[in-house]
């Protein structure tokens, strides 16, 4: 069995990402977002997040634009079906204490499903990707659409508005 993934974050980070938990492939290669079709890493140069382009091997370098990732859930799974009630409230009390020790400024939830889980709102109540105005432990809240490919509600165009926008109130 693979170690857990680590969390990329440091104190006062202008954005910590928060996505639900970490891939098969993502375990195997000890970095975040490393599926062949996510769009994450693409989706950050695109939108001005980080200056130049950079991938799931270059995690590490994250801070070095004010940004930060971790998990919700730590253990790795081909799909978040599998996960249990349970592991979304351990961790996001978890994600809660992380929040409260780190301060970011923006908590950015890589994903409307997860932002729904998290924050406890009705599968029924329309979410779009964009700023919140609820606070998650004294840090703005921001939704942003998955970057798997898997996720076929956003075509590219549509996560890079998203991107480009969380990329304008970070400036």
């Amino acid at each position: 069995m693979a170690a857990m993934l680590r969390d990329v974050a440091h104190p006062r980070l202008d954005v910590l990402f928060v996505g639900i938990n970490p891939g098969l492939r993502s375990e195997a290669t000890g970095h975040h977002f490393a599926g062949y079709s996510n769009r994450f890493w693409k989706l950050l140069y695109d939108a001005r997040l980080v200056s130049e382009p950079i991938g799931a091997e270059d995690d590490d370098r994250l801070p070095e634009w004010g940004l930060g990732v971790t998990n919700v859930i730590g253990r790795a799974t081909a799909g978040m079906d599998t996960l249990k009630p349970a592991e979304y409230v351990e961790g996001v009390r978890l994600l809660r204490r992380k929040v409260r020790r780190l301060q970011p400024r923006i908590v950015a939830f890589v994903g409307i499903s997860l932002y729904r889980r998290v924050i406890g709102a009705p599968q029924s109540a329309p979410i779009g990707a964009g700023a919140r105005p609820e606070r998650f432990e004294g840090a703005r809240v921001f939704v942003l659409p998955n970057p798997s490919g898997r996720n076929a509600n956003y075509t590219y165009a549509e996560m890079l508005a998203a991107y480009r926008r969380l990329a304008r109130i970070t400036t």
